[in-house]
């Protein structure tokens, strides 16, 4: 069944796989996007953008009403752990408020579904092998608690105002598709951070902590592949179940295992210097994905280290300066 779908933040990283899936598959969509932190470079041709922001509830309330979609699937949002420590105002001003208007713009149009992009950091540092998605949620940051106060906001109107919600809880999402890769300012994440030195384009890459309670003393984190995460959005669009789903696949990989798994990659040496903890990050996050798999029928096809760091170095090897270059 095609779908008219508005995507907030579908200029970024994840969102603009998904609404590329979601062209392919036939759907009409709309882009709500201010492009702070997105790419206008990454707008998939044949979706609509319309230039907002969530803040400004007039802007949200329009393009809800042109757009008349049957679903709503919400990525924007600031999403940096260290930045959200420095400010959480900045972060609660954006990620809830804007949402709380995505949420009014959405019921004044009886919009009813909504696919919301979460994060395990809701979890917070929960001292599990792996985490279900019953395990308390404790976050240790204000952008894990912006998300988990957005989950507990949409809860609200689920039950007063009928909406329907799914939360997908993302672990570490990265890798990148021939046309679409991550290209952050700041960039916070560690594969793209290794596959920039590995280009000459950083001098090194720095290692978060090596004191954290794992085998090589750094932290331990689940690498789900984008496409894989844009494939759990086209399921949770049309599912008749609501709540959350971890998106991860299962097992987790340290900072360590990564930066040698990028030298094995890419053929090239990648210095690397530890450094001090970053504020709130948990040492081991390790999604059980056992209940996506079996109530939306998802399946994680990149499950492997290797693969999933070559998808990235091939695009960033072919777009060294990121969507810049793209402009030229």
């Amino acid at each position: 069944m095609n779908m008219k779908v508005l995507v907030t933040g579908g200029s970024g990283y994840i969102g603009s796989v998904t609404t590329r899936h979601l062209l392919d598959a036939g759907h009409v969509v709309t882009i709500f996007d201010n492009l702070e932190r997105g790419h206008r470079e990454a707008v998939s041709p044949g979706a609509q953008l319309v230039q907002g922001d969530l803040r400004d509830r007039d802007a949200i309330m329009k393009a809800m009403r042109d757009a008349r979609p049957d679903a709503v699937i919400h990525f924007a949002a600031y999403a940096l752990v260290g930045e959200s420590m420095a400010d959480p105002a900045m972060y609660f001003r954006n990620n809830v408020g804007g949402g709380i208007h995505l949420l009014e713009a959405m019921d004044s149009c009886g919009v009813r579904r909504l696919v919301f992009s979460s994060s395990c950091a809701t979890y917070g540092d929960p001292g599990k092998d792996q985490i279900s998605e019953d395990t308390p949620q404790r976050p240790t940051n204000p952008y894990g608690e912006s998300k988990l106060m957005f989950e507990r906001i949409a809860a609200w109107f689920m039950q007063q105002r009928g909406l329907h919600p799914v939360y997908l809880r993302y672990f570490n999402a990265c890798g990148a598709t021939a046309e679409y890769g991550e290209d952050h300012d700041p960039e916070t994440h560690i594969i793209p951070l290794v596959l920039k030195t590995a280009l000459g384009k950083r001098k090194q890459v720095q290692i978060l902590g090596d004191d954290y309670p794992t085998p090589d003393g750094t932290c331990i984190r689940d690498y789900i592949h984008i496409v894989d995460l844009a494939q759990a959005h086209m399921l949770a669009l049309t599912t008749k179940h609501t709540g959350a789903f971890n998106l991860g696949i299962g097992h987790g990989y340290s900072v360590k295992e990564v930066v040698d798994t990028a030298r094995k990659v890419t053929g090239r040496p990648i210095a690397a210097e530890v450094a001090k903890r970053r504020p709130g990050d948990p040492p081991r996050l390790v999604a059980a994905n056992g209940k996506a798999m079996t109530t939306l029928g998802w399946k994680p096809h990149f499950t492997e280290l290797g693969g999933i760091i070559e998808s990235a170095w091939k695009w960033h090897r072919d777009h060294p300066d990121g969507y810049a270059g793209k402009r030229n």
